[in-house]
């Protein structure tokens, strides 16, 4: 149901496989911002970085979802 309706908005598997890759690249550089960080915030980066390694599998499932949708 879900694919139906991201596939009819026009966004297909390669679009979210792309974005999966580009979300680990993003990931990457939060991690190497996070060590120019002073110590009092460096914790909070590293989070927001993991948090944004999270997203990969999740938008590349979704991708798959889409190729079998078409």
């Amino acid at each position: 149901m879900i694919s139906r309706r991201l596939h009819g908005a026009g966004l297909r598997a390669g679009h979210m496989q792309a974005l999966s890759l580009g979300s680990i690249g993003l990931c990457i550089g939060l991690w190497i911002r996070a060590k120019t960080v002073d110590q009092d915030e460096r914790g909070n980066a590293e989070r927001r970085a993991l948090f944004v390694g999270l997203w990969p599998p999740m938008i590349w499932l979704i991708g798959d979802s889409l190729e079998r949708h078409e």
